[in-house]
């Protein structure tokens, strides 16, 4: 039997089929391969090792993924062992604002913990960390949680925090509402792209109070809204993210009635010890930084 074919079917069979297992493979595979490859094994065998629709394991297919699990499932506690005893990396995807305010003040914790610990930092939306996590490019993800996650990923929350418009310091009207009272926003709105949660959720709380000011710049990141306001360009609808200050010439006006997002830590699988140990230094980390709005 090709080798390769038996890792592919441990994947298939670990996580409930091919779409599952093409998801979670540790590198660049797409479905058709796997599909095929796994055909290539049955017929090798001359026998059918799982039920398509829906997704269930023969006899065969039980039997042989027992006998292959002990060895695929182990590589990692193998790894690991052969580079002195542990994990000495974790890679986390998080907005670019987290990973300059917040992040910083939480590996000097995780460092004393764990000295020689490394990171890598991946910087996303949520949609773009959860694809990470997905294709196992991650180990943890620190985002708003709006939305449904996709299958496999699990959430837990860290705090709340509240939108807030990004606007010129010198900027009238002094509120919210004075701006929702005017007959038309002339400001231009800029956002992140209008299909992310939190541009669907103003919108639908801007309807509640029949206000229409849509998005005139669409814009990838928290980073380049507060740039873009900072020029001049208009009024950013961003999150009062934890640790992150407003750039220079710039404040934020507060957003009363508007809900909270939730913000928190997202991840697959078992938790190793040291994410574990990274889970509690983020829970302790996360009430240490005030969220101000001016209203």
């Amino acid at each position: 039997m090709n080798i390769h074919h038996l890792e592919l079917y441990y994947y298939v069979a670990k996580h409930g089929g091919v779409s599952a297992a093409a998801r979670r493979i540790p590198y660049g595979i797409q479905q058709p391969a796997v599909s095929a490859q796994i055909i290539q094994l049955e017929a090798n065998l001359g026998m059918t090792l799982f039920h398509r629709r829906p997704f269930q394991l023969t006899k065969a297919g039980e039997e042989l993924y027992r006998f292959i699990e002990p060895f695929f499932g182990g590589l990692n506690d193998v790894a690991q062992r052969l580079r002195g005893g542990g994990e000495m990396n974790i890679r986390i995807g998080s907005p670019e604002t987290i990973q300059r305010e917040y992040l910083p003040r939480l590996f000097k914790l995780m460092r004393l913990r764990f000295p020689g610990l490394n990171f890598t930092l991946v910087a996303g939306r949520t949609e773009q960390i959860e694809a990470g996590l997905l294709a196992q490019e991650i180990d943890v993800g620190i985002a708003p949680l709006l939305g449904k996650r996709a299958d496999g990923i699990k959430r837990k929350e860290l705090t709340r925090v509240p939108l807030a418009l990004m606007v010129p310091g010198n900027f009238k009207p002094a509120s919210a509402n004075e701006l929702w009272r005017q007959d038309r926003i002339a400001e231009p709105l800029i956002t992140g792209p209008k299909d992310s949660g939190i541009s669907q959720l103003f919108q639908i709380e801007l309807q509640k109070r029949k206000v229409d000011w849509f998005p005139t710049l669409e814009l990838n990141s928290q980073e380049l809204i507060a740039r873009y306001v900072a020029e001049g360009f208009g009024l950013g609808l961003v999150l009062v993210e934890p640790g992150a200050t407003p750039p220079h010439g710039t404040r934020l006006l507060a957003l009363p009635g508007f809900p909270t997002v939730s913000y928190g830590l997202l991840w697959m699988g078992i938790l190793s010890p040291l994410q574990k140990a990274f889970f509690q230094e983020t829970q302790t980390l996360a009430g240490a930084f005030p969220q101000k709005t001016k209203r």
